[in-house]
């Protein structure tokens, strides 16, 4: 498709070449893509065509460190964006997509919500990792590092203003809602071993057997919770839990994610979010963790009430 692309543009008389994402594109034995090498090889194809108006790449598609066809296993050709622009050291990356940018909730279950116009890296990551599907979380990073803003458009209406995503903080706002499905929430009580040495380091070893990540944690003097949302190896993670308490599971929850300028100091946010929440039951709150986020685990029965409830807290002035 991308030769397809590149022969009609120079049949409308445009400058333009296609460069095979193989030739500059390669991942580390870590399955990382490996920067270095990416700016080195694709300066070198850029020089050959020093007369270019456009180039045209694949994305997705790399090679690995052993020189074998390959992909970058996440993010899809967003990723492959990120990683030019940063290589490039682009003035801007834009993505296009079918949506006018992100959204401050989700328009499938919420009504009234509205594009985003300003995003920091931060915020933008969040919102990705909690339940925007608009961007992959990590896809991002080379830009942020690179300090390159990215845009996102939508095709459908070229002349919207989209979302900017940059390292700009937005002062005292709320920017977003976002959810995430499928979360099982573990607790593990135990009055003899939590405040033993060692012990937090113990459970986390656990899910680090079984590569399993941890979403959202909160502890007590006498016990710990943490979420998941990979449920491949639960089983034998709470059979090792139980060697240091009492372990119970609650499944079906999900996470509501409230993403913006959330520092500790910013007095009355948490308060509205609270307040939006208060004929939810809560299972876990987790805030102080990260100066953007503020994320509440309840069952996924409730995610509707609660996602129209915050939307017309933080949004809608209701």
């Amino acid at each position: 498709s991308t030769a397809m692309v590149n022969f009609y543009l120079q049949e409308c008389g445009v400058k333009s070449v296609l460069l095979p994402a193989l030739e500059f594109m390669r991942t580390d034995k870590n399955a990382e893509p490996d920067p270095v090498y990416i700016k080195d090889k694709l300066r070198a194809q850029l020089d050959l065509y020093p007369d270019t108006e456009i180039y045209i790449t694949q994305g997705f598609i790399c090679r690995n460190a052993y020189g074998e066809i390959d992909n970058l296993q996440r993010g899809g050709s967003d990723y492959t964006a990120s990683l030019i622009g940063a290589a490039v050291n682009a003035s801007e990356i834009q993505i296009w997509t079918d949506i006018d940018g992100m959204h401050n909730n989700d328009p499938r279950i919420v009504d009234k919500t509205a594009p985003v116009r300003q995003l920091h890296f931060e915020e933008a990551a969040e919102l990705a990792y909690f339940g925007a599907k608009i961007l992959h979380p990590t896809c991002i990073q080379p830009a942020k590092y690179a300090n390159i803003p990215v845009r996102l458009l939508n095709t459908m209406d070229p002349e919207a203003p989209g979302t900017l995503i940059s390292n700009d903080t937005e002062k005292g706002k709320i920017k977003a809602v976002a959810a995430k499905d499928n979360i099982t929430a573990i607790k593990i009580k135990s009055s003899r071993m939590l405040l033993a040495h060692g012990f937090l380091r113990k459970v986390f070893e656990i899910f680090e057997s079984y590569q399993t990540s941890i979403d959202m944690i909160c502890t007590s003097e006498v016990g710990v919770s943490v979420t998941i949302d990979n449920t491949k190896h639960l089983n034998e993670i709470l059979d090792d839990l139980k060697k240091y308490g009492t372990v119970t599971v609650d499944k079906e929850m999900c996470i509501i994610c409230v993403v913006g300028d959330l520092e500790w100091e910013n007095v009355g946010f948490e308060a509205k979010a609270l307040d939006a929440m208060r004929d939810i039951p809560v299972r876990m709150i987790s805030f102080g963790g990260s100066n953007y986020n503020i994320s509440f685990l309840i069952r996924e029965c409730d995610k509707k009430v609660a996602l129209q409830s915050l939307s017309d807290m933080l949004f809608n002035g209701k």
